[in-house]
């Protein structure tokens, strides 16, 4: 036992210096209750066009069958929480998290730093990292582990930092101390459900219909985005930081501290007209580490166009 609490004790230590803010242990097990809401969340067509959701159904609710013998899953929280913002009123808006490079290459990095770091500190360990990159249950792995529970927008918010937190997981063959989930603080607020745009969140709160997300429009969606939702924006182009922006629990939000986080220099200063005219050449340069390439430059554009037809109209 002091071994495993000493192994916990590591790990939490090398995590926090690699900058992950908050770090969390569960035992690796199959998922059950998990498992029976998101049946049900995919039965209903939550998932939209986002076909991924529903593959590989076992190993996202079993964290064994993504690493045979898996004993322990850990999780960890970064901030990416940024006072920063565009400096035109008008410009078509970007979420915080996709401001500075793609958050995949600088978390991945780190994990597999805090893999080296076990595997030279504890002994050769088994195990794989997880930076939102497949079927791994991230944040009932973050409520399980006790670094936040999930909010009523469906994030995990911790009670002394909010939710402007990326989260990534090391599922290990190693036996640890395991943390126990704490409480859900959203009481009676319904801030998020009352703000959203698109009704996407469910009256109770809890479930989001993700096939009707500013997010799901604007980045997952590669055909035409539905008339129904023409001007129902609020001039989001890439993502949508709404239920996030209105949570009490964000008033404890502190700027990062990850310079690769920082937007492109030309970012901010983008008017909406520079926006409305972008060239591929521009979008090349700023965007060129950026999670928003995902959305490529034609699906910028789209959205782009669908916010100023619906000012027009």
């Amino acid at each position: 036992m002091a071994q495993t609490a000493s192994h916990t004790r590591l790990i939490r230590e090398e995590a926090h210096r690699l900058g992950f803010e908050f770090v969390g242990f569960a035992k690796a097990e199959q998922m059950e209750p998990e498992a029976r809401r998101l049946e049900a969340w995919l039965n209903q067509g939550m998932h939209g066009n986002m076909h991924y959701m529903a593959n590989h159904f076992e190993k996202r609710t079993d964290p064994t069958k993504l690493v045979p013998g898996a004993k322990s899953v850990v999780s960890l929280m970064y901030n990416y929480y940024t006072e920063a913002e565009q400096q035109d009123p008008n410009a078509p808006k970007i979420s915080k998290y996709a401001y500075g490079k793609d958050y995949h290459f600088t978390l991945k990095r780190k994990l597999k730093t805090l893999m080296h770091f076990i595997n030279d500190n504890i002994g050769e360990v088994g195990g794989r990292v997880f930076v939102d990159s497949a079927p791994v249950m991230e944040r009932d792995w973050a409520r399980r582990s006790g670094i936040g529970w999930t909010g009523k927008n469906s994030l995990t918010i911790n009670p002394k930092a909010g939710s402007y937190y990326f989260l990534a997981e090391l599922i290990l063959d190693l036996e640890l101390v395991y943390d126990n989930p704490i409480k859900d603080y959203c009481g009676t607020c319904r801030r998020c459900i009352d703000a959203c745009p698109t009704d996407a969140i469910s009256e109770e709160g809890y479930v989001v219909d993700g096939s009707k997300c500013i997010s799901y429009f604007t980045i997952e969606l590669k055909e035409a985005i539905p008339e129904d939702y023409r001007g129902k924006f609020e001039n989001w182009m890439f993502g949508c930081d709404i239920c996030q922006d209105v949570c009490p629990w964000n008033r404890f939000a502190k700027p990062h501290q990850e310079p690769e986080f920082e937007p492109h220099p030309d970012l901010l200063d983008m008017s909406a007209e520079d926006w409305e005219e972008i060239t591929e050449e521009v979008f090349r340069e700023i965007f060129r580490k950026s999670a928003v390439k995902r959305a490529k430059y034609a699906g910028l554009r789209r959205n782009i166009a669908f916010l100023k037809k619906g000012e027009d109209e």
